[in-house]
C-alpha cells in the first residue's frame, strides 16, 4: 500500500511539472544587428530573462526596399487575422517605412514601402515604427517618429536642426488602405522610440526623451484611455544615469519588464515594476545575444518555436 501511495505521489508530481512546463510562455525577440543591413534576427526565451538565438543568429529576412535597403528597429505583431505583421525603419532619411507579413515568421510576403509621410514637406526621417491593435475598434495603429523642418522650433537646437522628432501615426484595418497621417504625441520635447501596449483596454506608451540640452536620453511613460490619444504628460525617467533607447516591454503576471538599448555602452538593460511607478534594475539578470539592437518582444506557441528551430 505504501509503495502504491508513493508511486501515486510521484506520478502526480511529474504530471504537475509537465503541466507547468506546458503553460510556460515562449517569448520571441525580433531585432537587428549592426546597421540593419542583413535584416531580421530572432531569439527566444521561456523565462523572459535568458535569450537564445535562432538560425545561429543569421537573418530570417533580407531587406530589399529603399535606396539604403536597411531593416532597423523591426516590430512584429500577431494580428487579429492570424498573420504576423512587421514594420521597420528602411533608412536614416526617408518619408516612409517598411512592411511585410507572414504566417509562420519564416516565409514573408513581398516587402512594401509605405510612404506614410509623403504629404508632408521637409520630412527628415521616419524612425522606429511600431504597431498596436485596438480591441475596441478592431483597428491597427502604426506609429513612428519624424522630424519636419520648421515645426516645433521651440525645441530645436541650432546645431542639430535635423533632429527634432514627434510621434505620428496612421490607422488601418487591413494593411492595404490607411488613414491620413496625424500627429500622435507632442510632449514638448524631441521624442523617439514610442512603444504602446494595451493594459486592460487602457494604453501605456514607453518613449525616449531625446533632449540633448539639458541632456535627458532616457525612457519615460505616458498613458491614455484611447489608442490614438490624447496621451498624458510624460513621466519622470524610469531608467537610470545612462543613455537608453528602443524600449520594448512584456508583462509576466502583474510584473512589467522593460528592455532597452544602452546604446553608448553597447549592451542591453532591463527594469521591472509591479505598478509602472516604482522600477527595479534587473540588467544584471538578463542574458541576450551579442550585438542585439532595438527590437520588440512577442509571444509565440511551442509549435511555432519548433519550426523556427529547424531553420
Amino acid at each position: 500500500m505504501k509503495k502504491i501511495l508513493i508511486t501515486c505521489v510521484l506520478f502526480i508530481t511529474i504530471l504537475m511539472n509537465v503541466q507547468a512546463q506546458s503553460k510556460k510562455e515562449t517569448y520571441l525577440f525580433a531585432y537587428f544587428k549592426d546597421n540593419g543591413e542583413d535584416g531580421l534576427h530572432l531569439a527566444y526565451s521561456t523565462d523572459a530573462y535568458n535569450w537564445t538565438t535562432l538560425k545561429n543568429d543569421k537573418s530570417f529576412l533580407t531587406p530589399t526596399i529603399s535606396n539604403d535597403k536597411l531593416m532597423r528597429d523591426p516590430c512584429i505583431l500577431r494580428g487579429a487575422d492570424g498573420l504576423f505583421h512587421m514594420v521597420w525603419t528602411v533608412s536614416w532619411k526617408s518619408n516612409g517605412i517598411g512592411y511585410a507579413s507572414s504566417k509562420d515568421l519564416i516565409n514573408w510576403s513581398a516587402q512594401q514601402f509605405l510612404p506614410v509621410m509623403e504629404k508632408e514637406e521637409g520630412v527628415g526621417n521616419s524612425w522606429a515604427p511600431e504597431i498596436t491593435f485596438d480591441n475596441k475598434s478592431k483597428t491597427y495603429m502604426i506609429y513612428w517618429s519624424s522630424t519636419i523642418k520648421g515645426k516645433f522650433s521651440e525645441t530645436l537646437l541650432k546645431k542639430d536642426d535635423k533632429n527634432n522628432n514627434r510621434i505620428y501615426y496612421v490607422t488601418t484595418k487591413d494593411f492595404k488602405s490607411f488613414s491620413p497621417t496625424k500627429l500622435l504625441y507632442e510632449p514638448g520635447f524631441n521624442v523617439i522610440d514610442a512603444s504602446i501596449v494595451n493594459d486592460n483596454d487602457k494604453f501605456v506608451m514607453f518613449l525616449k526623451d531625446e533632449t540633448k540640452e539639458p541632456v535627458q536620453k532616457n525612457i519615460k511613460i505616458a498613458h491614455s484611455d484611447n489608442l490614438t490619444g490624447p496621451y498624458s504628460k510624460a513621466s519622470e525617467p524610469i531608467t537610470g544615469n545612462y543613455w537608453a533607447e528602443g524600449p520594448t516591454s512584456l508583462k509576466l503576471g502583474n510584473e512589467w519588464i522593460v528592455y532597452f538599448d544602452k546604446y553608448t555602452e553597447h549592451k542591453y538593460g532591463a527594469i521591472k515594476s509591479n505598478d509602472l511607478n516604482t522600477w527595479t534594475d534587473v540588467s544584471d539578470k538578463i542574458s541576450l545575444p551579442k550585438g542585439l539592437r532595438h527590437g520588440t518582444i512577442i509571444t509565440i506557441t511551442k509549435k511555432e518555436l519548433k519550426k523556427l528551430q529547424k531553420q
